[in-house]
């Protein structure tokens, strides 16, 4: 009989907070709207990542229901982002989040 895989839970929280600081790096740096969502779903998902870990390091099923709400939170959050990427484009002609800030009214 096999034994099962187990990893410390201090790994997979420090990987977490890796992902989660990549996605800040990425908000913080980057001036392509499409890159700021992306770097979004990074740290959204360093966040569902983070709660899977405590849940499964306690016995308990609720980092697994926080990973469901979370999911969907994400897929709300896509698709509204991308409806306000395509207006930003169609009225700027360009993704720069600069040029974005300037709107007026």
């Amino acid at each position: 009989m096999t034994e099962a895989l187990t990893i410390p839970m201090e790994h997979g929280l420090l990987l977490a907070s890796l992902l989660f600081l990549i996605g800040l790096l990425g908000v913080m740096v980057r001036r392509n709207i499409i890159v700021i969502l992306m770097s979004l779903e990074i740290m959204l998902n360093a966040c569902c990542m983070a709660f899977i870990f405590a849940g499964a390091h306690w016995g308990q099923t609720d980092g697994q229901i926080m990973f469901m709400l979370i999911l969907s939170i994400a897929a709300a959050e896509v698709a509204v982002g991308l409806g306000l990427l395509l207006q930003v484009f169609r009225r700027f002609g360009s993704l720069d989040i600069d040029r974005a800030s300037r709107m007026r009214g």
